[in-house]
Parts: C-alpha cells; sequence; structure tokens
C-alpha cells in the first residue's frame, strides 16, 4: 500500500502559518477524493483541507490548536496504489524580488509593506518588504513575518536572531520575547549595524516604537462572570492595540446632504432587483464615492514603512463586515475603481454574504488600502474607528436621518426637511495632515451630495 502524504498547502500569498481547528477525519476512517480531512484557521479566515486522494487515514501528525507551517505534513493516508516514491513536499520560498536600477522603477515596482488582516498576534504583517541581507529566513528555527520585520528595522543579524530565547511553541521566538530582548539589549552588550561610517543610514533608519506598559491584572468580584476570548477576538483586540501604538490617529467630521441619494436609491431599487437579481444597498454607493476621492488624492491611499511612504497603486477597499459571533472581519473590493455601480453591488453583496456564513479564503481579505465601516447600520450617527494597519485611513459612515436643515434658493434661504448623513475619518498624522485629510474628507461628501438624480445603471 502507498502512503500519501497530505501537507498544509498554500492559502495566499500573505499565509504563514494556520491552526488546527478539528480533524473530521480520524485514524481508521475511509477517506474518498475531495472529502474534507481537517478544519484550520489563518489569521483571518476559517478553512479546509480536502485530500486529493482516496484511502485510509491512517495518523495525524499535529493536534487540535496546533499552529502548522505551509508546506508542512500534516497527515498519512494509505491508498490502495502500489508503493511509489512520495516526492517532498515543497519548500515554501520567500518571493524573489527582482534587482532594478532605482531609475527604472515604475509604480508597479514599489515596495511592497507589512498588510495586515483583522488579526495579528504574530502575524499582523501581510505582506512583507524586502528583507535585507542581515535578516533572512533561517532554515532551522521559524520567524513569523511581524518578528522578521521588526528585526530588520532593529537591525538585528541572523546569529542575534537566533540566538534569542522563545516561548512560543517548540521554541518559537515570539512577538514578546523579542520585544523583551530589545529593551533589556543595551545591558547585554548587543551590536548593532549601524556604525559612525554609515551616517546616511542612520539618518533615515526607522524609528521604533517604545513597548507598550504589561496590563495589570483586573480584579474580580464574586458573582462576576469569566468569559475567555476565543481566537478571532483575541486578534482583534491584538490588531487594535497595535494600531494605535503604532498610529497617531486624528479624526475629522463633516455632514453631508444625501437627499438626492435616498430619493434615487429608492426610484431604482425595484427594477435593479428585478433585472440583476440583486438588493442595492448604499455600502457600494458609498464605495464608490471613497474610490473616486481616492483618484482624486491618491497619497490617502498609502503606507507607512519607516521614513518610507509606499504609494499603493490599486485602490483596494476594505469592508467591515460584523459577524453573527459579534466578531467583524474586513473583505477587500480590489481595484474598486475599476468597477461599476453593477459590479459594485454584486462583489459587496458577495463578499459580505460570504463573510456571515463563514466562507471566506485568505485572499479575501489581503491587500486593503483603504477601509469603510458602515457603523450607520446600528443607528450610530459618528464614530472614531481605529485605522487597519498598515493602511492610513479610515471612512466610518453614520446613519441617514431626517433632519430640518436650511437650503439655499433664488428667493432666499429656506428651512427644509432632508436626509443628513456624519462621515467621520480617522488618520494617521504621521503622513496625513489636516488639509489632507479634511479635504478627502469633504471630496467624499460632495460626491454623496451632487448625487444625479437621473442615473442609469
Amino acid at each position: 500500500m502507498a502512503k500519501y502524504q497530505l501537507i498544509l498547502p498554500k492559502m495566499g500569498e500573505s499565509v504563514a502559518e494556520a491552526t488546527i481547528i478539528n480533524w473530521l477525519k480520524n485514524p481508521g476512517d475511509q477517506i474518498e477524493a475531495d472529502d474534507t480531512v481537517v478544519d484550520i484557521a489563518t489569521d483571518k479566515v476559517d478553512s479546509e483541507v480536502p485530500s486529493p486522494v482516496s484511502g485510509v487515514l491512517v495518523e495525524q501528525l499535529f493536534k487540535k490548536d496546533d499552529i502548522v507551517q505551509v508546506g508542512e505534513v500534516i497527515a498519512i493516508i494509505e491508498t490502495g496504489e502500489a508503493e511509489t516514491a512520495t516526492p517532498e513536499p515543497e519548500q515554501v520560498k520567500e518571493p524573489e524580488t527582482p534587482q532594478q536600477p532605482a531609475e527604472q522603477q515604475g509604480p508597479s515596482s514599489e515596495p511592497e509593506v507589512a498588510e495586515t488582516t483583522i488579526p495579528g498576534i504574530d502575524q499582523l504583517p501581510r505582506n512583507e518588504p524586502a528583507k535585507p541581507a542581515s535578516v533572512q529566513s533561517s532554515n532551522i528555527r521559524f520567524y513569523s513575518p511581524l518578528v522578521r520585520n521588526i528585526a530588520t528595522q532593529e537591525d538585528l543579524t541572523q546569529a542575534e536572531l537566533d540566538s534569542i530565547p522563545g516561548t512560543g511553541a517548540d521554541g518559537r521566538l515570539t512577538k514578546d520575547d523579542l520585544l523583551g530582548y530589545l529593551a533589556n539589549r543595551g545591558d547585554q552588550g548587543g551590536v548593532t549595524t549601524t556604525t559612525p561610517a554609515e551616517p546616511q543610514k542612520a539618518a533615515t533608519a526607522p524609528y521604533t516604537l517604545p513597548t507598550p506598559p504589561e496590563a495589570q491584572p483586573v480584579r474580580t468580584s464574586a458573582g462576576d462572570e469569566i468569559i475567555e476570548m476565543d481566537r478571532m477576538r483575541r486578534l482583534i483586540a491584538d490588531h487594535m492595540v497595535n494600531s494605535v501604538h503604532t498610529s497617531a490617529h486624528v479624526t475629522s467630521f463633516v455632514e453631508a446632504d444625501v437627499t438626492n441619494l435616498v430619493y434615487w436609491r429608492e426610484k431604482i431599487k425595484k427594477k435593479f432587483e428585478d433585472r440583476e437579481g440583486e438588493k442595492i444597498t448604499f455600502t457600494p454607493i458609498f464605495i464608490e464615492a471613497v474610490a473616486r476621492a481616492i483618484v482624486d488624492m491618491p497619497m490617502i491611499n498609502v503606507s507607512v514603512n519607516g521614513a518610507q511612504i509606499i504609494r499603493k497603486r490599486d485602490i483596494n477597499i476594505g469592508m467591515a463586515t460584523a459577524l453573527p459571533s459579534g466578531n467583524l472581519i474586513v473583505p477587500v473590493i480590489r481595484r474598486a475603481d475599476t468597477l461599476n455601480m453593477t459590479g459594485l453591488v454584486k462583489t459587496v453583496n458577495d463578499l459580505a454574504g460570504r463573510a456571515r456564513n463563514n466562507q471566506l479564503k485568505p485572499d479575501d481579505t489581503a491587500d486593503g488600502t483603504f477601509t469603510v465601516t458602515n457603523i450607520g447600520m446600528f443607528g450610530n450617527i459618528m464614530g472614531t474607528p481605529i485605522i487597519n494597519q498598515p493602511q492610513v485611513a479610515i471612512l466610518a459612515i453614520g446613519t441617514i436621518k431626517k433632519k430640518p436643515a436650511v437650503l439655499e434658493t433664488p428667493t432666499g434661504d429656506v428651512i427644509a426637511i432632508r436626509h443628513m448623513l456624519y462621515l467621520s475619518m480617522s488618520y494617521d498624522h504621521r503622513v496625513v495632515d489636516g488639509a489632507l485629510g479634511g479635504m478627502f474628507l469633504k471630496r467624499v461628501g460632495d460626491y454623496l451630495e451632487n448625487w444625479d438624480m437621473d442615473r442609469e445603471i
């Protein structure tokens, strides 16, 4: 009997590891080709690993809640075929960055900075910038993207990184291990690579942030209920704290009269649903306005990499979506500026539906460059959202309410009942000043206010 090695497949360019959630097949179970063997969780979404062959599961190499690296063998399946040499699982390699002279590099060759999702812990960066030779992936010890990114910024050599004790699973080096080492590095005689002979590098080296103080333990009283955070809630919590610690948050507000938009949607929604089989909500309308404003002001569509500003070529808008569990996730509408209204409606509805049914794929939440959160769905009029790192801005859309408003007419000012909406945007004051942030937010409001009542879709 031949034995087939079932490996953890590659689940997206930014996914390096996954957690075993539940084994659906146990040793001795018969497996048909394409049967799901195990449920796994990445830092964003849950997925299934099917078997490409038929046979009997003879061994599980990992237990529930174990962390597995992409490309590792997770199970052995005995097939009915004659024994043949099983090829070694393909090693997962870091993507190679083509070398080009600086003067020949166009927008498409700009380095990508770490891309986050709702999630964090050790894996906040989604896409790494090219790493200098001083910190390379070790063939002996695994380092998460976040740990490698911090090590690069701190100019740690590979030997120094390998020497740091780890407290994670199987001795893995965690973010806290590394930050603790860096905090005491001077006392330990750590060697840095920055010397007086490198004044230019020292002047432009990325700054580092101080380690936040440890949270104090909370006292409990009789009758208090202790609820353990689930995996996603822990990831969200870590991601939010990291964002506040990373960016200087500023929030601006505008109020928009969206009466024409409301009447237009009311006029066309039944006809559109009959024709397309899709309901048109306000969300794709808001996303279109945001995409148009980003085209006008592309410096809001950036990320920060140390002392560098990376202007993104694509406009990929994340859409914060509440889940039935109470958690949230941010699926991404890729190249939103290239979609017409019908395309936006279908994409928004598809992503929202799959998010609520836990059917998103890892790539559905990757590579966002700007995030929109519709807090108006819960009756909120405005908010101060936290930036979704490594983006530099997030727009919160409040509820639409009828309010008396002053209208200017050729015969004088009048008070009328209008549909009014608050827009609030938090942005990273390291790279987005009040002028850009305020003008961008006003531009989004203008696109919504000046809606064409006769528009056909």
